[in-house]
């Protein structure tokens, strides 16, 4: 039996306040290393309990055992000097101190397949994990040993390759990619970007995304987005080389943004994460605004094929918040659900288009 229309999260949600500072991004760990790994799974377990409570079907770790969700996958590697740092402007558009790179980057050990395996333990719903993508990898960093974004793309690819393979050993359903980076650096993107994400999903039998967003609410985020005009067509740059790809599924920024909806025509067959929850504001959306963002996609994007979902991570919103915003997604999904069905079991049914693809039904 399968879920119609199956809500998921893009990522991080918040962390409790005895683990981190809250509504922080890169905040220090307050529990003492001894017991910080099973703070961490306690947090986890909090996390999950948040979105099986809400009605979420993917769930995921809400990335409570990472500061950071680029950093914290770095930080595991060989290569990297995280004392020595130099200033890098992210995403052409604010400067952070990084780690640089200065020897033959490789993995010595899995980084979070311990921390996957504790999560399936946990639940029998579909599990979703994330991991940067090479292209924002090597945007977080300075290079001072390959002296090539591509070259180091490429070993990152081959490093997110190992990671993904055990994490789908450990039972991981979905491994997604953030790739934010690939609203930036178009050019790249089409160049090699997409060739070397592949790579990293190269082997893999379970469902692989890619997660494509305009960032996390933080003000360089917000203050960029205001730079952009009344229409954000930055995925058009991307998108027909994206439907070309061998990823899955595409994870995007929807609700309350400027991007024309009728993009998502350009990657007509794949699986669309589409975001209808907006992590750069407190407001909490009504199942109505929620149930309306899905009809627009709906217009574009097969019923068998669209995922609801947040725009993004929702780390640094307070806990209540991000709570409230869960169940208004799963509100507003249960709304279109109705709506397509005709008020019947939704654990059945035929898509919008009349026609039911058992295979991209993956959720039971």
């Amino acid at each position: 039996m399968k879920t119609l229309l199956p809500t998921s999260i893009a990522g991080s949600l918040p962390k409790p306040a005895w683990l981190a500072q809250t509504e922080t991004l890169w905040s220090p760990w307050k529990l003492p290393d001894d017991i910080l790994q099973e703070g961490k799974h306690d947090a986890l377990l909090v996390s999950l309990h948040a979105q099986e409570h809400a009605g979420i079907n993917i769930v995921c770790d809400g990335e409570q055992s990472r500061q950071h969700f680029v950093t914290t996958f770095i930080e595991n590697l060989r290569g990297v000097d995280f004392e020595k740092r130099k200033t890098v402007r992210i995403r052409n558009r604010y400067d952070a101190d990084v780690p640089v790179i200065v020897s033959e980057v490789s993995r010595d050990k899995p980084v979070f397949v311990e921390d996957a395996k504790f999560l399936r333990k946990q639940t029998k719903q579909p599990i979703k994990w994330a991991l940067p993508g090479p292209m924002t990898m090597i945007d977080t960093l300075y290079d001072d040993y390959y002296k090539s974004r591509e070259a180091l793309a490429w070993e990152f690819a081959k490093i997110l390759n190992e990671e993904a393979k055990e994490l789908e050993a450990a039972g991981v359903d979905i491994i997604q990619f953030d790739e934010p980076a690939f609203n930036v650096f178009f050019d790249d993107v089409n160049d090699w970007g997409i060739a070397a994400l592949e790579r990293a999903t190269q082997g893999l039998k379970c469902e692989t995304a890619v997660h494509i967003c305009y960032g996390y609410g933080i003000k360089a985020n917000t203050d960029w987005k205001k730079s952009l005009g009344s229409e954000w067509r930055q995925y058009e740059a991307i998108f027909p080389k994206l439907q070309q790809s061998s990823i899955d599924i595409i994870s995007l920024e929807c609700h309350n943004s400027r991007v024309p909806i009728e993009l998502l025509s350009l990657i007509k067959g794949k699986k669309i994460m589409v975001g209808a929850i907006d992590v750069a504001s407190h407001e909490i959306e009504t199942p109505q605004e929620v149930a309306a963002t899905l009809r627009n996609a709906l217009k574009y994007v097969d019923a068998n094929k669209l995922i609801p979902c947040t725009n993004c991570g929702m780390a640094p919103l307070p806990r209540s918040i991000a709570s409230a915003k869960l169940e208004a997604l799963v509100a507003g999904t249960e709304i279109v659900r109705k709506e397509l069905t005709g008020g019947l079991n939704t654990e059945a049914y035929t898509t919008q288009r009349g026609t039911t693809d058992s295979e991209s039904l993956s959720i039971t």
